[in-house]
């Protein structure tokens, strides 16, 4: 009899204060890939009453949803399962009874976590699925505690979970479901004083970067998208959408552009939690994670995920799946970054820019395991819709375009928001030099070549020789030329002895 081959699947189970969810995904080649997600809005902590006894019916909601979760644990090892309890069922006083029955549903035990470990899981969810240097502060707004973490790379530096969230703050702010400017007032205000214990410690870190990992602020992020706005959320933003939240006069006829309805109720009460964030600590942009607690707990099971780069992680598992070229990916890359240090300094203003140069390289020839004529647009497509562990929307909208436009025929990018409109041309320009310059796949075939730069012209310089023995590569490096200046970005091809290169 053959031995069972252990499952690749892994569940992890979230039992939020406002919704209960389960991932389920399955790791493969260096990464792990989503199957099935899960959502029920339960709102366990707006069951919650004055002396922090669960009602009946709140517990019940929480039982029918496990009922639909316990379904889909029966095909998973019970080893790749994590299951975890939050805020609600930290506070409540009679959680034992809810657990009791919780855990005789599912077949598995519920561990309920500390705040602390929370925010611990929550960074591990974030720190491998964003990218990105330096020190990041990161924002869970829940459903009645909000963590907020500073970490660099998988370290946490500062653990924080605070005991206010969009349900907590619907309840006690918004009870009367008024969208007032007093109700708005009130909540802010509340939250900074929740916030203030903590301020002088997290202002003395700092940060580099800050990121939202909760459904309010996936909210935002879908709200500010749908009315044409970046993904980047802004104090102006914030309060922009508070207004707009005031146009209507109770929490039912709330009709923001790209709010869902199932997150409307809870939308003033997370916005105001955010809006004192933002001011108390002076937060100039916030972008939406790629991962938060159930990422967590995910990659807490899975230990060959544990690697310090996490976009170099996606480069690779997307390479293995796709089987593509790996060496001639090097090559290019090599090709751009070598093209790249000939310009002038600051010619790509953003760091940004110089890591999607590189990843758009190694990955442009995805399109081709569809098709070769549509390459370009398979590429672009997939890009924009795998998922990328470190690579944000807007990162991966712009790797798609860069994917689309990589040979060929060349028309200008479309507006983008990862990168100013100057550095995402000039990252395009040098990666369809990169490609052509090393269209025969051999390193040791490629050109010795110069290029200076003049603000946005371009001036590549080779030897006659090779060129007169390289005659399709001068001939497209010519049509080159002739694209790239048609849509005014001058390229001029020009000649000169090796030696003297």
């Amino acid at each position: 009899m053959s031995q069972a081959v252990s499952s690749p699947l892994y569940a992890a189970i979230d039992l939020g204060s406002n919704s209960f969810h389960m991932l389920v995904v399955r790791h493969i080649d260096g990464s792990v890939q989503t199957m099935a997600k899960i959502k029920r809005k339960v709102r366990l902590a707006a069951g919650l009453d004055e002396n922090n006894a669960l009602s009946l019916d709140a517990m019940q909601r929480g039982w029918d949803c496990l009922r639909l979760f316990a379904e889909r644990l029966q095909d998973i090892e019970p080893d790749n399962i994590r299951i975890v309890g939050t805020a609600t069922l930290r506070t409540a006083t009679n959680a034992e009874q809810f657990l009791a029955k919780a855990n005789k549903i599912l077949g598995h035990t519920i561990e309920v976590i500390s705040g602390e470990e929370e925010a611990a899981t929550i960074y591990k969810g974030v720190a491998h699925t964003s990218g990105g240097s330096g020190r990041r502060l990161v924002v869970d707004i829940g459903g009645a505690s909000t963590e907020l973490i500073i970490g660099e790379g998988f370290e946490a530096k500062a653990l924080t979970s605070l005991k206010m969230g969009c349900v907590t703050w619907l309840e006690k702010h918004f009870k009367d479901r008024q969208l007032t400017a007093s109700n708005f007032d009130n909540a802010i205000s509340a939250a900074k004083q929740t916030l203030h214990p903590i301020l002088e410690q997290y202002r003395a870190l700092g940060w580099d970067v800050c990121v939202g990992a909760s459904g309010t602020v996936q909210a935002l992020q879908e709200i500010m998208l749908a009315q044409g706005m970046d993904e980047v959320i802004t104090h102006p933003k914030l309060k922009r959408l508070q207004k707009q939240a005031m146009r209507a006069d109770h929490l039912e006829e709330l009709d923001i552009e790209g709010l869902t309805f199932e997150r409307a109720l809870v939308f003033p009460s997370g916005l105001s939690i955010l809006i004192a964030i933002f001011e108390l600590l002076e937060i100039e942009a916030m972008t939406l994670a790629g991962g938060a607690l159930r990422e967590g707990l995910v990659y807490e099971m899975v230990d060959e995920l544990k690697q310090d780069d996490i976009r170099a992680r996606t480069i690779t598992s997307v390479q293995t799946r796709y089987q593509l070229d790996v060496a001639y990916g090097e090559q290019v890359a090599q090709q751009a970054n070598t093209l790249l240090t000939q310009c002038e300094q600051g010619w790509i203003a953003e760091d940004q820019g110089v890591v999607l140069l590189d990843t758009a390289a190694k990955l442009h020839e995805i399109g081709l395991t569809i098709d070769f004529k549509k390459g370009g647009e398979h590429g672009a497509y997939l890009l924009q819709h795998l998922d990328l562990p470190g690579f944000t929307r807007a990162q991966k909208h712009l790797l798609g375009e860069l994917t689309r436009r990589y040979r060929e025929q060349l028309t200008s990018l479309p507006e983008q928001h990862a990168l100013s409109g100057t550095s995402a041309k000039r990252v395009l320009r040098l990666l369809r030099l990169a490609v052509l310059l090393t269209h025969r796949r051999n390193p040791q075939l490629a050109p010795d070549v110069v290029l200076t730069t003049d603000g946005d012209k371009l001036t590549l310089t080779l030897d006659p020789l090779w060129l007169e023995q390289n005659p399709l590569t001068s001939a497209e490096l010519e049509i080159e030329a002739n694209r790239q200046s048609d849509i005014g970005w001058p390229l001029v091809i020009t000649t000169r002895a090796v030696a003297a290169i």
